[in-house]
C-alpha cells in the first residue's frame, strides 16, 4: 500500500512522527510504502535522511505535475494539516485529482487556527491529533454517521531517539526548565506572574528555545526585576542532555494555544522530568494529575506545587518514574502506526474521489487565510482594513504559524493580504 504524505515541511513534531512511521513500517514489514511530499525545502536534513534510510521516499518541492503523478499512484493520500499557506495553496488553487484522502490535523482547532466544520466532514477520514478537539461544540455534535469518519490519533513519534531516564537526586534544589517555543502565542501571557509567585531561594527557570522569539519575554522580565529568575539557553540539538539537567518541566502554555500531542512535553516526561502543566484541554489528555505530573490553575498553585515537590522526595521519585513508564508505553510509535493502519485499511474499501475545496476555503490566498480565523475572521475586512479592537489573541501577531504575515510573505501579490499585513504592522509600530 502506497501512502503519500503531503506536508509543508519535515520540522518539529511532524518531521519526527513521519520519519518514525517510515522506520516502523520497515521494521514491521507491514507492506506500507511511505512517500513524503515536502512542499518547502527542509531547514534540516535529519528527518529526511531518516525516512530515506528506512526505505521511504521524500519529494522536496515537487512541481505540480510530479505531485499529481504521486497522487495518482498513491493508494492513500494523507494531508498533514496545520493551516500552513503552501498546503492551503495546494488545496485551494484548483480541483484535485481522484484520491482516497485522510487529513491529519496537527492543531487542535479549539481556538486559532480554526478547523472549518465542512473541512472536517469532507475527506474519507479526518484525524485529530488529540482527543481534546472533540470538546469543540461543533465536533461534539456530529451525527453518528459523520463521527464514524472522524477519529483522534496522537501524533507521537515515540522515543527511540532518547536514552533511558537518568537517575536523579530526589533531594536538594529543584532544577526547573521549559523546552519549546518562547513566544506568547504558545506560552502563557502571564508567565512572569508564575515565575514571580515562586517562594524558593535561588529559583530560576531555564528556557530552552530560539532566543529570537523570547525577546519580548526578556524585556518584560527586565522591567519587572525578574531577569535573575530566567535563563535562556537558546536552541539545543541535544534534547536529551537538556532534559537530563531538569527535575521539573514548567510547561505553562496559553489557554488559547493551538497544540495537541505536545511532543516536547512527552519527551520530557519520557526522560523522567516531572511536568507541571496548566488545566488546558490538550494537557489534560497527556498528564494524569497526581500520577504522572501536576496540573495547576494559577501562579499560586504553581508555586505551591514546586514547594511541595521540593519537600517531598518520595513524591518526586514516584511522579518521575510514572511519567517515564507511562509515556513510553502509551505514546510509543507502534501505537501511532497501528491506529493509522486501521484507517488506511478501511479506506481501501472506498473509491477514490475528486476534490474541490474552494467552496470551503475560498478561491484566493486571502480567503484561505481568513477561512481558518474562526471567531476572529471579522477583523479582516474585504476592503483591506483590519479591526484590532478589544483583546485580539497574540497569535494574530505571529511572524509565522499561519499568520497574516506568513501568508503575505508566501503570496506577495495578494492585495488584501498586503493591506491586512501593512495595517497590522502599523499597529505594532
Amino acid at each position: 500500500m502506497k501512502v503519500l504524505h503531503i506536508t509543508a515541511h519535515l520540522g518539529g513534531g511532524v518531521g519526527k512522527v513521519l520519519s518514525r512511521l517510515a522506520a516502523q513500517s520497515a521494521q514491521r514489514e507491514d507492506d506500507l510504502q511511505h512517500i513524503i511530499a515536502c512542499l518547502e525545502t527542509p531547514e534540516k536534513s535529519d528527518f529526511v535522511n531518516h525516512v530515506r534510510m528506512h526505505g521511504g521516499k521524500v519529494l522536496i518541492c515537487p512541481e505540480r505535475e510530479t505531485l499529481d503523478e504521486a497522487v495518482g499512484a498513491a493508494d492513500i493520500v494523507q494531508l498533514e494539516w496545520w493551516h500552513h499557506p503552501v498546503v492551503a495553496a495546494w488545496l485551494g488553487t484548483s480541483a484535485l485529482l481522484p484520491m482516497r484522502l485522510v487529513v491529519w490535523s496537527h492543531i487542535s482547532g479549539l481556538y486559532m487556527p480554526a478547523l472549518p466544520l465542512a473541512f472536517v466532514t469532507a475527506p474519507h477520514r479526518f484525524l485529530f491529533s488529540s482527543p481534546c478537539t472533540w470538546s469543540h461544540p461543533e465536533f461534539a455534535a456530529l451525527s453518528a454517521d459523520l463521527r464514524g469518519k472522524v477519529d483522534a490519533v496522537f501524533s507521537s513519534g515515540g522515543f527511540d531517539d532518547l536514552p533511558d531516564a537518568p537517575v536523579r537526586p530526589m533531594v536538594g534544589a529543584l532544577r526547573v526548565g521549559y523546552l519549546g517555543t518562547l513566544n506568547f502565542a504558545k506560552l502563557h501571557p502571564r508567565l512572569l506572574d508564575f515565575v514571580a509567585a515562586v517562594d524558593m531561594e535561588n529559583f530560576r527557570l531555564v528556557l530552552v528555545g530560539d532566543p529570537s522569539t523570547g525577546e519580548a519575554l526578556l524585556d518584560e522580565a527586565a522591567r519587572r526585576g525578574l531577569s535573575d529568575r530566567l535563563e535562556i539557553r537558546g536552541y539545543r540539538s541535544d534534547v536529551a542532555a537538556e532534559l537530563s539537567s531538569f527535575d521539573v518541566l514548567a510547561y505553562l502554555l496559553s489557554p488559547l494555544h493551538y497544540g495537541t500531542t505536545e511532543n516536547a512535553l512527552l519527551e520530557a516526561m519520557a526522560m523522567g522530568v516531572i511536568p507541571i502543566v496548566l488545566d488546558n484541554p490538550a494537557e489534560r489528555c497527556l498528564v494524569h494529575d497526581g500520577e504522572t505530573g501536576l496540573i495547576v490553575d494559577s501562579p499560586q498553585t504553581f508555586a505551591a506545587a514546586l514547594t511541595w515537590l521540593s519537600s517531598e522526595p518520595g513524591a518526586r521519585k514516584r511522579l518521575s518514574h510514572a511519567a517515564d513508564q507511562e509515556v513510553r508505553q502509551r505514546f510509543a510509535i507502534e501505537h501511532t502506526a497501528e491506529r493509522l493502519l486501521v484507517h488506511y485499511q478501511a479506506m481501501m474499501a472506498e473509491e477514490k474521489r475528486t476534490w474541490d475545496f474552494q467552496p470551503i476555503f475560498g478561491a484566493r490566498p486571502a480567503d484561505w487565510f481568513r477561512s481558518c480565523q474562526g471567531p476572529e475572521a471579522w477583523r479582516f475586512q474585504d476592503d483591506g482594513t483590519v479591526d484590532m479592537s478589544g483583546a485580539p489573541p497574540p497569535i494574530l501577531y505571529e511572524a509565522n504559524k499561519g499568520s497574516v504575515f506568513h501568508y503575505q510573505r508566501t503570496f506577495p501579490d495578494d492585495s488584501r493580504l498586503a493591506s491586512w499585513a501593512q495595517a497590522m504592522m502599523h499597529r505594532l509600530g
